[in-house]
C-alpha cells in the first residue's frame, strides 16, 4: 500500500477545491487495511476517511491522514422466493450500484437513483429522496474500529438511522471505516411514483407501463433538470436538510407566509422544503465573486471556478442566519465541513 505526502484533493471532492491532504491513501482490499493498520502513520496521526467526496467541503489543507475507502465488489449472498440479500462494498459508486440492481431485476433502490458519492456513505447519511430512504431495505454493514483494528457488525437497529442522520453521525463520528454493506431487496417492486414529480415526469415520458428503469429514467430526468453536474458546476449536492417543525409553528408559519408548503410527518411534525425558505430569502441565483448559489435550487450551493471553502461556509452561515431571522427555522446542513 501506498501513501503519499502532500496530496492534492481537488478531484476527489465535489467542489472541485484545491486543497491538499498531508498524508493520503486508498485501500482497496483488506491486505491494504492490514498493511495500513501496521504503519506509523496510522497510529500517531489525524485520519479522516473520503468516500466519494460529493457531501464534504474542505476549508482547508487537511492536516493528517487521509483514507479514502476504494473497495468494491457486489456479492448475492442470500435469495429465496420474494427477496434477494447484497453484499456490496464501501468503494462502489452509488449510482453505479441502483444500475446493477436495476439490470439484476432487483427493487427498492430505484427512487435513490443519481445521488452522487459511495455506497459507504450511504448509511451514514441514510441518503433518501423521492419517498425512499436506504434504511427501508438496509439489512447490516460490516466495519473496521479504528482504534483497535477489530472487524465488527452494526444492524440496523444499532445504526440508529434517522432523517439523514445515523449514529456515525454522532456517537460514532470517525470512530469506524464502513467496509461493505448488506441490502435486502425485493424481487416484486412496490413502486413509489407519488412523491415529487415522478408521475408527471413519466406521463410527459409516455410511460405505459411501470418498470424499475422507467422509475429510475424519471428520478434522473428530475434530478438533472433541478441540480448541477458538479463534473461542470462544483457542488455537494443538497447542503442544508429540510427542517421538521411542530404543527403549531407551522399553522403560524402559513398564516403570515400563505406560500409555504408542509409535509406531515408521523411523529405529528411538519416538513418545510429548505429550498423555500432560502428562496423566499432571496438567495436562489446569487452569486457572489467565485461562488454562489444555484439558479435552480437554492438549496445547492456552488464554486463556479476558483471559490474558497472559507468563502462557501460563510455563505452558508449567511443563509442559515436569513432564514433564522426570517422565519425562526434553524437549518441543519447535510455537509459535512472539515
Amino acid at each position: 500500500m501506498d501513501i503519499k505526502k502532500d496530496y492534492s484533493l481537488q478531484k476527489l471532492n465535489t467542489f472541485g477545491l484545491k486543497v491538499k491532504a498531508q498524508y493520503f491513501c486508498e485501500i482497496t482490499s483488506l491486505q491494504d487495511l492490514k498493511d495500513l493498520l501496521s504503519s506509523n502513520l496510522y497510529r500517531t496521526e489525524r485520519k479522516l476517511i473520503l468516500g466519494g467526496g460529493s457531501n464534504i467541503l474542505f476549508t482547508q489543507d487537511f492536516q493528517g491522514l487521509l483514507i479514502k475507502m476504494g473497495i468494491k465488489g457486489i456479492r448475492l449472498i442470500d435469495e429465496d422466493k420474494d427477496h434477494v440479500l447484497v453484499e456490496v462494498g464501501a468503494g462502489e459508486n452509488w449510482h453505479q450500484f441502483v444500475l446493477y440492481c436495476i439490470d439484476q431485476h432487483y427493487a427498492g433502490i430505484e427512487n435513490l437513483s443519481l445521488i452522487p458519492g459511495n455506497v459507504g456513505a450511504a448509511p451514514i447519511q441514510n441518503i433518501g429522496a423521492y419517498g425512499v430512504e436506504q434504511k427501508e431495505v438496509f439489512q447490516q454493514l460490516r466495519v473496521l474500529e479504528l482504534a483497535t483494528g477489530n472487524l465488527k457488525t452494526f444492524s440496523h437497529e444499532q445504526c440508529q438511522f434517522g432523517y439523514r442522520d445515523s449514529i456515525f453521525k454522532s456517537r460514532f463520528k470517525d470512530k469506524y471505516l464502513i467496509l461493505s454493506v448488506n441490502y435486502r431487496l425485493s424481487k416484486s417492486p412496490h413502486f413509489n411514483t407519488s412523491y415529487g414529480a415522478i408521475k408527471q415526469t413519466l406521463e410527459e415520458m409516455k410511460v405505459n407501463k411501470l418498470s424499475l428503469k422507467a422509475v429510475s429514467d424519471a428520478v434522473i430526468h428530475i434530478r438533472r433538470s433541478k441540480l448541477p453536474d458538479p463534473a461542470e458546476i462544483g457542488n455537494a449536492g443538497s447542503f442544508f436538510k429540510n427542517p421538521t417543525i411542530d404543527q403549531i409553528d407551522f399553522e403560524g408559519l402559513r398564516a403570515e407566509f400563505p406560500g409555504i408548503q408542509g409535509y406531515n410527518q408521523p411523529d405529528k411534525t411538519v416538513k418545510v422544503p429548505a429550498g423555500y425558505l432560502i428562496e423566499y430569502c432571496g438567495w436562489k441565483g446569487k452569486t457572489l465573486g467565485k461562488i454562489g448559489v444555484h439558479k435552480n435550487q437554492a438549496l445547492v450551493l456552488v464554486n463556479y471556478g476558483g471559490g474558497s471553502g472559507q468563502d462557501l461556509k460563510q455563505l452558508a452561515l449567511d443563509i442559515q442566519k436569513s432564514v433564522a431571522d426570517t422565519f425562526g427555522i434553524i437549518l441543519d446542513r447535510e455537509v459535512t465541513i472539515i
